[in-house]
């Protein structure tokens, strides 16, 4: 019966807590955007231009970008004409569909890792600060060491003060490796952290980096210099460059996003705090506005609250399972 309903079948052998989180993450922005979207179904019970225009408005709030909710729209006026839709709740699982096409966009979507061959997979992490950058690189590291990989922590944001000291709070807190060093010199640190990391066959090493945006010349030469530093040391590293962004900040981690990407290759897209706005959207206004793929979400507080990103299953959550 429509995208929903095959969501359903798809997930009905799935792992049901992995779909509780997701429903429970985005209950904020499924509470708002679910009923808002039943009550326009209730005041205009035909598709018309009146109601394509307060669409519109809801897509919005949800945080999804003016752009993007823009072309949604046209996409979504297109198919009302060509499948003759007359009746508005007709439109949801179009909607439904829509919204996965919009994020796939043709593309071939990648959540997973890109490992490395050859140990260890080095992962490098940027934002700007307060976006939750150290806590989710400790959490994904306590996620592959679940995965049975051999992890250590790497703590690279040598500027902001406590940087090294809450990484080193989290690493005996989950009982992940932790490296530091005392010196403002990050690329020493990273220089001396790979080092280790293949004498003592590590599998992964994720790379804390300082947060700084307002001087992008000075963040620009510091990245490059710790690329260059990772390169020396494992050839055709960083495998991922992972960009972390607070989603509770909406269409300022757009900007965020299209700082970062001027400065350095991003590979992907950890999403903090999701579980905490009710704008949701901005999963699909970073992807159709950037290009970038969203990889982990965080949908909670606890170590175990950093969830890959699933579109399928980002979708079931928005709906949370409403469009029986």
């Amino acid at each position: 019966m429509g995208f929903f309903n095959k969501l359903k079948n798809v997930f009905s052998n799935s792992d049901k807590k992995e779909l509780d989180d997701y429903k429970k993450g985005l209950e904020k922005t499924s509470k708002e955007f679910v009923n808002k979207i039943s009550i326009l179904n209730s005041k205009y019970k035909k598709v018309s231009e009146e109601y394509f225009e307060e669409l519109e408005e809801i897509f919005i709030m949800a945080d999804i970008g003016v752009d993007t909710v823009m072309k949604f729209v046209s996409k979504l006026k297109a198919r009302v004409k060509s499948e003759n839709i007359v009746d508005s709740k007709d439109l949801m699982d179009i909607i439904i569909d829509e919204m996965f096409i919009i994020y796939v966009n043709n593309d071939i979507i990648v959540n997973k890792i890109n490992y490395s061959n050859n140990s260890p997979t080095v992962i490098l992490f940027v934002g700007v600060n307060g976006v939750g950058k150290t806590t989710s690189m400790a959490k994904l590291g306590y996620k592959l060491k679940l995965e049975g990989k051999k992890v250590l922590l790497v703590a690279g944001d040598t500027f902001r003060a406590g940087a090294v000291e809450q990484l080193k709070n989290w690493g005996e807190k989950l009982n992940v490796d932790v490296f530091s060093k005392d010196t403002k010199d990050a690329s020493s640190v990273i220089f001396d952290a790979l080092d280790i990391s293949k004498q003592q066959n590590y599998d992964v090493v994720l790379i804390d980096t300082a947060g700084r945006l307002q001087n992008k010349v000075n963040l620009m030469n510091e990245l490059d210099k710790i690329n260059k530093v990772i390169g020396r040391q494992i050839p055709n590293a960083p495998h991922e460059v992972l960009l972390v962004i607070d989603a509770t900040t909406g269409q300022n981690g757009i900007s965020q996003a299209k700082s970062f990407k001027e400065i350095t290759p991003i590979t992907g897209i950890i999403l903090t705090k999701l579980d905490g706005t009710a704008k949701g959207g901005i999963v699909l206004a970073i992807k159709e506005q950037v290009g970038i793929p969203v990889k982990f979400i965080g949908l909670g507080e606890k170590e175990a609250d950093l969830a890959t990103f699933d579109i399928e299953k980002y979708i079931y959550g928005l709906f949370g399972g409403n469009n029986e």
